[in-house]
This record gives C-alpha cells, sequence and structure tokens, in this order.
C-alpha cells in the first residue's frame, strides 16, 4: 500500500485536493477533522484541554476562539497544545492504515498540515504539498470570518510555503482554476498509484527536486 502525506499551509487548497483523491476512491484521512472530533463535546481531548487551559472550556464546549487567542499569544501554550493533539491524532492514524491494509487499498492519503513539521515524511512513500499565491491564499482564509491581523499571525506561525515547496516531492499549484487542479491529481494517481492507467492527462504536475 503506497501512503501519500498530503500538506500545505492554510488557504492553499488543500481540502480541495483531498476531496479530488477521495472522488477517485483514494481513501483519506483528514487529521483536521481528527482534531475536531476530539476538541468536539465528550471527545478525548476535551479533559486534557480543560487541564492544560483553564478556561477555554465551558460546561463541556470547548471555545476554540479562546483557545486559538491563547495559543497564538504564548508560543509554549501553542507547543503543548500541538504535542497533546498530535499523540490523539496519531492513534486515529493508526486505526485509520491498519483498516485500509484489511481492505487492502492500493493507496491512501494522509492529509495532515503539519506533516513536515512534525517529521511525518518518514512514515509516508511521497511527500505532496499544495501552494498558492499569497493573495489567494489570503482571500480564502478570509473568507473563513478570520480578520487579516489573526490572518497574517498564523500565517507567520506555519513554515513557509517556500520551504514545503523544497521539502515535497511534488507540488500542487492551485491558483489556476479548479479543473487545472483535478487534472494534476488525476496524473499523480495515474504515475504513483499503480496500477491504475489514465490517458491524456496534462503535464502541468511538477515534482520538486
Amino acid at each position: 500500500m503506497k501512503i501519500l502525506g498530503l500538506t500545505g499551509g492554510i488557504g492553499m487548497g488543500k481540502s480541495t485536493v483531498a476531496a479530488m483523491f477521495r472522488r477517485h476512491g483514494v481513501p483519506v484521512f483528514d487529521a483536521d477533522a481528527e482534531v475536531r472530533r476530539a476538541q468536539s463535546p465528550g471527545g478525548a481531548a476535551i479533559a486534557p484541554i480543560t487541564a492544560a487551559f483553564p478556561g477555554v472550556v465551558r460546561d463541556g464546549v470547548l471555545d476554540r476562539a479562546a483557545l486559538r487567542a491563547r495559543i497564538l499569544a504564548d508560543p509554549a501554550a501553542r507547543k503543548q497544545l500541538e504535542t497533546l493533539m498530535h499523540r490523539l491524532v496519531r492513534q486515529s492514524e493508526h486505526r485509520f492504515l491498519a483498516r485500509a491494509r484489511r481492505h487492502r487499498a492500493r493507496a491512501v492519503v494522509l492529509d495532515i498540515p503539519l506533516l513536515l513539521e512534525t517529521g511525518g515524511a518518514r512514515r509516508v512513500d511521497l511527500v505532496i504539498t499544495v501552494s498558492a499565491p499569497r493573495d489567494i491564499q489570503i482571500a480564502r482564509v478570509r473568507r473563513r470570518g478570520l480578520a487579516p491581523p489573526e490572518i497574517a499571525r498564523i500565517i507567520a506561525l506555519q513554515m513557509p510555503d517556500h520551504e514545503k515547496r523544497r521539502r515535497a516531492d511534488i507540488t500542487i499549484f492551485t491558483g489556476l482554476s479548479r479543473g487545472v487542479t483535478a487534472r494534476i491529481v488525476r496524473r499523480i494517481i495515474a504515475r504513483d498509484i499503480p496500477p491504475q492507467r489514465l490517458s491524456r492527462l496534462a503535464p502541468v504536475c511538477h515534482r520538486s527536486p
């Protein structure tokens, strides 16, 4: 089974690319979805977050805005939260991979925003990063309701886009059109996930050196 690691900064189009792999029948592990599940009422992260960050959980419900403000202002708090959530997400990832192997999947995608930051490249056969021009990235994130200063702080905390591209095996540029991105995904599937073969794919996928 081939394991593809999918990563990219906020607003780069990673979720769109992951959905395209799903439509082609490639199972996708969504680390962000696992974080949301663990942080939902009754989730595995609620008790440790309550203990580590007093005041951000009220009546069993996480105040995500309060938690985000806390970790953006305190690097030590951010590291503490990342360590906590990383452990829970890795447990879910192990269960996902075990299920995929039982079902004899040809390949899977691990959709993990911090794949490179956490040493995840060692766990995958191919690292794919998504990238877009900064103005497009910011416009996408603003549609989520975040203010420009908050967006700037989040981007500053992430690995720079140029470094993600340098360390990736493949870069998918999502700033053109959805159709172009879909052709890139099909080309990756045809080339990197045997034995499927697709024809007449545009040569628009860039493999990083």
